[in-house]
């Protein structure tokens, strides 16, 4: 690592992914790698929320990964497999879906759509869970221009959007926070 936190070397609005290759800070790319940082960074915040051990525990290998999916979508993919860049596994998307099920098991069945609120710890989990969907779009839009994504970095995000969800409303439940109903205004 470098002395310096400042290198100047991006002072002309151009920075490099891993491998070297120089791209503009307005790329695609950069966008996206950019946002799984703020995701990353509101789930840290959303950790230091929790009471609860295990998820607390749970946040931190989430935020390992996400270090991994931006490593994966900061680095030159025609350089990549030459390098030794941290990798994504469907055993992360299950260790995910056993958190949902594990926390789905105790929660009331869902009967109406709820707002975010109650609790600033609920409240940042559905901000994390929209800067989640998000990220997901981005990667998407990647795709959608020919960039290359891991597949498994979607559908990781899109798990993980299901996770944060979840975890809302199972923070509520641990605090003794009634979900809040949407009671959508009907016209006269």
């Amino acid at each position: 690592m470098a002395n310096k936190i400042y290198t100047k070397t991006g002072d002309l609005g151009k920075t490099s992914l891993i491998g070297g290759t120089k791209v503009l800070k307005s790329h695609i790319r950069i966008d996206t790698y950019g946002t799984v940082d703020e995701l990353n960074s509101y789930i840290g915040l959303l950790g230091d929320h929790l009471a609860d051990q295990h998820s607390k525990t749970v946040i931190k290998e989430i935020q390992d990964r996400l270090f991994t999916i931006g490593s994966s979508l900061a680095c030159d993919p025609e350089k990549e497999p030459t390098m030794k860049i941290p990798d994504l596994r469907e055993s992360d998307i299950v260790f995910l879906e056993k958190e949902i099920d594990h926390m789905h098991d105790v929660l009331p069945p869902m009967k109406f759509f709820i707002l975010p609120g109650g609790h600033v710890a609920i409240s940042t989990a559905h901000v994390a869970r929209c800067i989640c969907r998000r990220t997901e779009r981005c990667c998407v839009n990647m795709m959608e221009h020919e960039l290359f994504v891991d597949p498994l970095i979607i559908k990781y995000l899109n798990r993980l959007s299901d996770y944060l969800f979840v975890l809302a409303r199972y923070i509520g439940h641990q605090l003794k926070v009634a979900d809040i109903a949407w009671k959508p205004r009907l016209g006269a």
